[in-house]
Parts: C-alpha cells; sequence; structure tokens
C-alpha cells in the first residue's frame, strides 16, 4: 500500500515540562484506573487528569460521581487539554473519537489494539493531514515497549522474524493446564477469577486479540499494512490433556505464538497459533500472564524483550509511557512503510498437529505430506497448506479441533523443497 506518513519535522512540539500536562481520560476501566492511580502514586510526572468521561452513568467507581462526565466530545473540543487518553472497549466508537481528535491535530495515546489493527492505514493518514500524534505502545504487550522499540531502534535494520506471546489470558490457562493437570475450563474459570480473562473470554481464546496485535507489529517490523483476515489466528478453545501430554512427550510446551517472519524471497508472512516451544527458545520460560517477544535482526542478531502483558497497571504503565514521549514531542515514524512496501505470503505450507475426532476435518485440509498418526489419540502430524487453514478456519473452531504448529514452513510448491525454518524453537 502507499501512504503519506509523518515526518520528524510533523511531531507535535514539545511543551514545557515545567507545566503539568492536563490530560482528558475516556474511559475509565482496567486500563483508565490504572493509569490514574499511577498518577496518583507519582504526582512528580508532570500529568494531571484532569477530565474523564464514561459511558455509564449508573455503574459505581472508586471516586466521586462528579469527577466524571459522559460526553467524550466536549473532550474533544476541550482546547486547554494538552493530550486524550483513549481507553474504552468500543472499537467503533473509540476510532471516531481518535480520528476526529487527529482531524483537529490533537496528541492521543489509545490502548484499542481491535480498532487500531482495522483502521491503522487511514490513523497514520490522518496524522500526516492533520500534524496530529498518535501513540498506542499500550495495545500490544502491556508494560514491554516493542512498538517504540522497532520503530525507534529497528526502524532501519532488516528483521528476519519476530515471535511472541502476545496474550496473558491464553498464556495463563496453558501454564495452569500444564503445571497442575487442570483441564481447560477449570483453567479457564482461574484466569477469569484472577481478573486475567474477561467474562465472554472468546477474544483472547480465539487468537483474535493477539492477532490484532501481529497486526501492528507487522507495521512496524516490516512496514507491511495487513488485514486481519490475511492473518491466520487459532486458538485454544479445543485443547485437552491429550495435547498437553503429547507436547510433555516431545519436552516442549504449548503456547499460542505470534510468527512474523520475512521470506528468502522478501515477502512477509504472519501467523497466530498454538505452537510447540522447546527449553532452547525464550518463551518457554513465559508463563501464566506475562507476555514475551522475541525479535531477530540480520545484524544485531536476537533480543528478548518479557513483562506483564495484561492488567491495569502494566498497561497503565505504558500509557504513561507514551504520555512522556509525547511531551519530548516523540512520533512513530513508521520508517519501513516509506520504502517500499513487502508483498504478503501465504502460498507456504505449514507442519501442523492436528487432534480432532472429525474424519472430514483432515480430507478437509488436505495434508500434502503426514509423517505421524495415531488412531488412538485421534491426532495426525503433517503439512497443510497455509491457505486451507485459513480458508477453513471457522470450520475448525465449529468442531472443536485443535491445531499446533511445530513451528516448520516450507514453499508449497514443492514437497521436496528445502523447509524454511520458521523458529528455532
Amino acid at each position: 500500500m502507499s501512504t503519506n506518513l509523518p515526518t520528524t519535522s510533523q511531531a507535535t512540539p514539545a511543551t514545557t515540562a515545567a507545566q503539568p500536562w492536563r490530560v482528558g481520560l475516556i474511559g475509565f476501566g482496567c486500563v483508565g484506573q490504572g493509569l490514574y492511580d499511577i498518577l496518583q502514586q507519582q504526582p512528580q510526572t508532570g500529568f494531571d487528569i484532569s477530565r474523564i468521561v464514561v459511558k455509564n452513568h449508573t455503574k459505581e467507581r472508586p471516586l466521586p460521581a462528579n469527577r466524571f462526565e459522559f460526553n467524550a466530545d466536549d473532550l474533544l473540543a476541550d482546547d486547554t487539554l494538552d493530550v486524550l487518553v483513549e481507553v474504552i472497549d468500543d472499537a467503533d466508537e473509540a476510532f471516531r473519537l481518535v480520528a476526529e481528535a487527529l482531524r483537529r491535530g490533537r496528541r492521543v495515546v489509545t490502548a484499542n489494539k481491535a480498532m487500531l489493527a482495522r483502521h491503522l492505514p487511514e490513523l497514520v493518514q490522518l496524522q500526516h493531514e492533520g500534524h496530529g500524534t498518535l501513540l498506542y505502545e499500550a495495545a500490544v504487550c502491556g508494560s514491554i515497549p516493542v512498538i517504540r522499540t522497532l520503530d525507534a531502534y529497528f526502524g532501519v535494520e532488516p528483521l528476519r522474524r519476530l515471535t511472541g506471546i502476545l496474550n496473558g489470558s491464553s498464556n495463563y490457562v496453558l501454564t495452569r493446564m500444564g503445571e497442575d493437570a487442570s483441564d481447560y475450563a477449570l483453567a479457564l474459570a482461574e484466569a477469569q477469577a484472577k481478573g486475567f480473562a474477561e467474562t465472554d473470554p472468546s477474544l483472547d481464546m480465539g487468537a483474535f486479540d493477539p492477532r490484532s496485535k501481529a497486526v501492528l507489529l507487522a507495521a512496524h517490523a516490516y512496514g507491511a499494512f495487513l488485514q486481519l483476515e490475511q492473518v491466520l489466528n487459532l486458538g485454544i478453545e479445543g485443547i485437552s490433556a491429550v495435547d498437553i501430554a503429547f507436547a510433555a512427550t516431545l519436552g516442549q510446551k504449548i503456547k499460542v505464538v505470534a510468527g512474523l517472519q520475512r521470506l528468502p524471497d522478501g515477502r512477509v508472512t504472519a501467523l497466530v497459533t498454538p505452537q510447540f516451544v522447546g527449553p532452547e527458545s525464550p518463551l518457554y520460560t513465559v508463563d501464566n500472564e506475562f507476555n514475551g517477544v522475541v525479535l531477530e535482526a540480520d545484524f544485531a542478531g536476537e533480543q528478548f524483550l518479557r513483562g506483564r502483558g495484561a492488567g491495569g497497571h502494566p498497561t497503565g504503565s505504558a500509557v504513561l509511557a507514551d504520555l512522556a514521549a509525547l511531551r519530548q514531542g516523540f512520533a512513530y515514524q513508521y520508517p519501513k512503510a516509506n520504502a517500499t512496501t513487502p508483498a504478503y505470503a501465504s502460498d507456504l505450507e505449514v507442519e501442523i498437529y492436528l487432534r480432532t475426532d472429525e474424519e472430514r476435518i483432515i480430507d478437509l485440509l488436505d495434508f500434502s505430506e503426514i509423517s505421524e498418526e495415531a488412531d488412538e489419540d485421534e491426532y495426525v502430524v503433517g503439512f497443510v497448506a497455509l491457505e486451507n487453514l485459513i480458508r477453513h478456519r471457522d470450520t475448525l473452531r465449529k468442531y472443536g479441533a485443535f491445531i499446533v504448529r511445530t513451528g516448520q514452513l516450507r514453499p508449497i510448491s514443492t514437497a521436496v523443497a528445502a523447509v524454511v525454518e520458521e523458529e528455532s524453537f
């Protein structure tokens, strides 16, 4: 795609650090309250939450009722506010508010990964046209500064691959199943009780949430603005103790891993599914609600970032980091998007472990090669076209099929071609 991008000279100028910035906060859920609490404990940061907008008039909150108002457009029109922070759960309304704020040249911080993944090209274009600035570190990996690292540190150096555990909820469930032999339902209930999973956990357990994050990472890692539907996402709703035990026989764990990779021909691929992870991988020890990201650059080699990926304080700390960056005049440059945008590749074969009691699923996926099969445990290991997995992902979910990728990719053109290592873990 062709996108006009902001340049350094278009970054919003920093104001004096001596005068506290007035913050307009839109949303007071987990992240909004986390940010508010941090600023109350750290008044020296120089940010004051001056106005707070919420949607529900009757919900009980830990602040006096007179601290809240209910029309977000009033904050857009308030030029005395130095920055707007959007942390609501309505992606459509979030886009409306953020887009309008940028049209007005405002500084904005958001944590809404679903909104960003759907509308990122438009928001980048709006920054160029309206000279506003949008930062969103909190939208990916909670407290881990991966977006800033990609944009500022690896903005020039090519990346071979980026792999990561990007969702703390599903990672917590998998950790409990592996450590305590808990079944999926029990582990999920525990995650919900601890506040790591939503009442409706489908976005997390179905890998929709980490897919949105992978789309954002692709823009900064490779300059590739992907559509959500292009990226394969398979979740853990169908997992059982059989799968955990199979991984253990291999000396591995099952993790939901986002894999972004530059292929030898320069194209880029991305997918988010459960994956077997061995002890040689930094991701092997990323457990519970933690996230982890492994970057492999052409010259710098391997880098590993690990931190809490969920919760009010970790995510609120990322919002605070963006506020501080805005005050310093920082803006994303999307340096790799200013070069030739890499093509997206889906004409690949993925080696997978598939467990299903529905034989038609095996026929539907049309394995090009099967290396292992066990009728008693109802699983098969072999290579499948990535496009088949994308095409039939809803059917796989409907019939409760559980899939784990082994970490092997290869060109679809021939079964005897040299295997492309997606990961060494």
